[in-house]
């Protein structure tokens, strides 16, 4: 029998959508570390603790998924803000349409078992 305890549940969910999610967060602004904290934060099940964004997006760096720069801050230490490169555009473009096609498929099977 499959039981799978809540929490292990949505961590494994968020493990295949965060670095998405993350890149859309980014594509239109530069956005630091703590802010994309804050926003994924604010949503329900999305991101349990702040570990878990800054080796993130130190690995989605390495792998050119997004660019990074230094600013100066008003309330002390500079901030390290990300904004999606080009390959990070391309995986983005990619996953709207597989997540589309997923999603559906998915909610047709949970909805009515496949039927159509």
């Amino acid at each position: 029998m499959l039981a799978m305890p809540s929490a292990e549940l949505t961590t494994q969910m968020k493990k295949g959508v965060l670095a998405y999610c993350v890149l859309a967060l980014v594509e239109r602004e530069w956005r630091y570390g703590f802010e994309l904290v804050q926003m994924l934060g604010s949503v329900d099940g999305l991101l349990s603790t702040d570990g878990t964004i800054y080796p993130l997006l130190s690995r989605m760096r390495a792998d050119g998924l997004v660019e990074s720069q230094w600013r100066e801050s008003e309330e002390g230490r500079p901030r390290r803000y990300y904004r999606i490169s080009e390959a990070g555009r391309a995986a983005l473009d990619e996953f709207h349409q597989e997540w589309g096609r997923f999603r559906t498929g998915v909610d047709s099977i949970l909805k009515d078992g496949g039927r159509k």
